[in-house]
């Protein structure tokens, strides 16, 4: 079966929070997803993230404090009805407060669904530890298990240590353990079958993800852009993918059968299919800020409020007010559009 005669799988709109005092924008929508950056350092340096030298990194006084991160995301799950909460970064497990932040958001009443999205470099050493602090789950990022591309795509030779830190993960019991892969053309775009092939053998759930335009160097291009249909094409020439019947609810990933199931694979076509409509999300960043979407422009500032002795009403007051000006969808397709000027290690996944 060929990728352009699969039928989408079927799409319902989010659900809304009962009650009032939640996260909602004027079109609709109501965020429960809270996405906290913990850091803008990395130490990978993937081609479509950021260049080989790095980025000037945010000095350290800008950043959030790890009890005004506890603020907030208490704030957010006791006020405005944020039901999960994913640390990212940059790469959070370079943040060395880590587990008591995971250990902190898992006290919370009602206690929010707690995941993690790393590059895994470390994570064979803390798997254990997150684990018993509260994380529920990871999301690895994985674009290739060639040890030469691995390399070259973020010119560190560091393969080992992500698939040790697969193995930790799930061994911890963080499942299910998701691999996030980005394919690039040129470099790992043949790599589709190979790494969902790993994943079936290993119990992780693959999902792969449209480059998007937050590269530091703002050299994407869509021309140059691995779609969904692209990979599509490729997983099909492999194995045999019928749309999953489960519910996608505000998920990105649209998900696939592999083979007749149980096991699945998902495509986040950011770029191509978006999925704007259903967004549940809101994120922080390291630095404070709040944003309504990856590709925003504009940003709410909720650490200058904090400093000065903003209560915590008073900082529900901004988070609502600032989730009320979330555009109607990316608008990467819109003539105008124009890439934000902070790259996905700035903003957070």
């Amino acid at each position: 079966m060929s990728a352009s005669s699969l039928p989408d799988p079927w799409v319902r709109p989010a659900d809304a929070v009962p009650g009032t005092g939640g996260l909602v924008d004027r079109h609709g929508r109501v965020a429960t997803d809270l996405r906290v950056s913990l850091t803008d350092r990395c130490n990978l340096r993937c081609t479509y993230c950021m260049p080989p030298e790095g980025l000037a990194w945010l000095p350290k006084q800008e950043i959030l404090t790890d009890e005004e991160i506890n603020r907030l995301i208490r704030i957010g799950v006791e006020q405005l009805g944020i039901r999960e909460v994913r640390f990212t970064g940059g790469e959070p497990l370079l943040r060395p407060g880590l587990v008591g932040l995971v250990a902190a958001a898992s006290s919370l009443d009602p206690r929010p669904e707690i995941s993690l999205t790393t590059n895994a470099i470390g994570l064979a050493r803390t798997a254990s530890a997150l684990a018993e602090a509260g994380l529920d789950r990871i999301n690895v990022s994985l674009d290739t298990l060639d040890p030469a591309r691995f390399k070259q795509l973020a010119y560190r030779d560091r393969l080992h240590d992500v698939l040790d830190g697969l193995a930790a993960a799930q061994a911890a019991g963080l499942t299910p353990v998701k691999v996030n892969a980005v394919l690039l053309h040129g470099i790992n775009d043949s790599d589709a079958v190979p790494l969902l092939d790993f994943c079936l053998e290993h119990g992780y759930q693959l999902r792969f993800i449209e480059q998007m335009p937050l590269d530091a160097h703002h050299a994407w291009t869509r021309g140059r852009m691995v779609t969904a249909e692209d990979i599509l094409e490729q997983l099909s020439a492999a194995h045999t993918l019928t749309p999953d019947s489960e519910e996608r609810g505000s998920a990105p990933a649209e998900r696939w059968l592999v083979d007749g199931g149980p096991a699945t694979v998902g495509v986040i076509a950011s770029v191509t299919r978006s999925f704007c409509g259903a967004c549940d999300r809101t994120r922080l960043t390291a630095d404070g800020q709040i944003r309504n979407c990856l590709f925003a422009r504009e940003e709410s500032d909720l650490r200058t409020a904090m400093r000065d002795g903003a209560t915590d009403e008073e900082l529900a007051d901004r988070w609502r007010i600032a989730t009320l000006g979330k555009l109607p969808g990316h608008g990467i397709d819109d003539p105008s559009f124009l890439q934000p000027s902070r790259p996905m290690s700035a903003i957070g996944g």
